[in-house]
């Protein structure tokens, strides 16, 4: 057993969704000092046949479980600065996006990353899944990000062309032997893929988006013009409740629970979402949001 690691450790609140969970071992990353220890999890985990996952910020994370008999390991590296004069930002993985665009515009008047404001994402995740708010890709703007290989325990730094960027895509999303360490991004020239809708930003924020109990859009699109909320207000699941699990009446692609709800609700909500939909539409609805099965 090693020493720094907790057990039956209570993650409760480490998911948006808050449904009771406890971690059969649990770990921390507060330093980069800390990922020393990772070499010793690993040898760990393989020793007592564990598997072990990576959680973050703000998780982006629905816990399919009440008991988790492997091992979490939570990532609290903080720290970012952004230059004037080279319009470079580079932060930690652990840091919350919304934070970040939200001290650009405040303090620099850099409002490159205005749409990703209040988007529950760390930068690890965004990065992970290329965040896309408002038509606004975090891949327009990525410069390189420096990774810990788990299987060489080496660091390595990794370009775009080497990230593999598409909608809601990168590398990471098919390797995921790497730790991010940290990002940077250049925040010198707006660079818009697709064109951008006449929509009032903080109207939707205020009147559409839920502050509470949801990790925000659940489902990725299934195509840049067919939305998911469209497709769950189409097969009237927009107003059904299952034991404390909704989807918002606001926006239909945000998954809820209102205190009440076990996960095994919120599992049952998200199949039936996705049997209605492939059998009216054909249509395959796949989670953005990352659900960890024990």
């Amino acid at each position: 057993m090693l020493d720094f690691l907790e057990k039956n450790k209570d993650i409760t609140n480490l998911s948006n969704f808050r449904t009771k969970a406890t971690s059969k071992y649990y770990y921390e990353i507060n330093e980069i000092t800390d990922l020393d220890n990772f070499k010793k999890i690993l040898i760990f985990a393989n020793k007592k046949n564990l598997k072990y996952t990576f959680i973050w910020w703000w998780t982006n994370i629905l816990f399919a479980f009440e008991n988790y008999n492997w091992i979490i390991i939570k990532n609290n590296l903080i720290w970012w600065n952004y230059s004037k004069k080279t319009k470079i930002l580079e932060s930690f993985s652990n840091e919350s996006i919304t934070k970040i665009s939200y001290l650009l515009k405040k303090n620099y008047n850099q409002n490159m990353f205005v749409r990703f404001i209040w988007l529950p994402w760390s930068i690890w995740w965004a990065v992970f899944w290329n965040a896309w708010c408002f038509w606004l890709e975090i891949s327009n703007n990525f410069l390189e990000t420096k990774v810990l290989n788990l299987r060489t325990f080496e660091i390595e730094i990794f370009d775009k062309d080497k990230m593999n960027f598409a909608y809601r895509q990168s590398y990471f999303k098919e390797n995921k032997n790497y730790f991010i360490i940290s990002v940077k991004f250049d925040l010198s020239k707006t660079i818009d893929k697709y064109p951008i809708w006449n929509i009032n930003i903080n109207d939707f924020r205020k009147n559409k988006q839920v502050t509470w109990n949801s990790c925000w859009s659940f489902f990725k699109n299934p195509t840049k013009e067919l939305a998911a909320w469209y497709l769950i207000e189409k097969i009237w699941l927009k107003w059904y409740n299952q034991n404390g699990a909704y989807f918002s009446e606001k926006h239909a692609n945000f998954l809820i629970n209102d205190w009440t709800a076990k996960y095994s609700d919120l599992l049952g909500l998200i199949n039936l979402a996705q049997t209605k939909i492939k059998k009216e539409f054909n249509l395959d609805l796949i989670p953005e949001v990352n659900i960890i099965y024990n």
